[in-house]
């Protein structure tokens, strides 16, 4: 009788398989102690740990108290707001 193989689950990280392991961290430029402790905080979801390492990097980027730019489009022009030292928005 014929069964059918079982696929591996292809969106959870197996922290006993070197091979996975090897991969994700290479990937995401982790540790693999770094990875056993964020899979510890959140969870074996490669999603969630690609979320998670793209979030804590975007912090660590962008210091505390920066302002980023917002930008508005209407159906007729374009606005951007960008804030300087004055508080006064330009418009272009």
């Amino acid at each position: 009788m014929r069964r059918a193989r079982i696929q591996p689950t292809r969106n959870k990280l197996d922290m006993t398989d070197e091979a996975q392991v090897r991969v994700v961290t290479k990937r995401l430029k982790l540790s693999p102690d770094e990875l056993a402790e964020m899979v510890g905080r959140i969870g074996n979801s490669i999603a969630a740990i690609n979320k998670e390492v793209t979030q804590q990097r975007a912090a660590k980027a962008a210091p505390a108290g920066s302002v980023i730019a917002s930008v508005t489009v209407t159906e007729t022009k374009a606005e951007v707001i960008v804030p300087d030292d004055t508080d006064t928005p330009a418009a272009s």
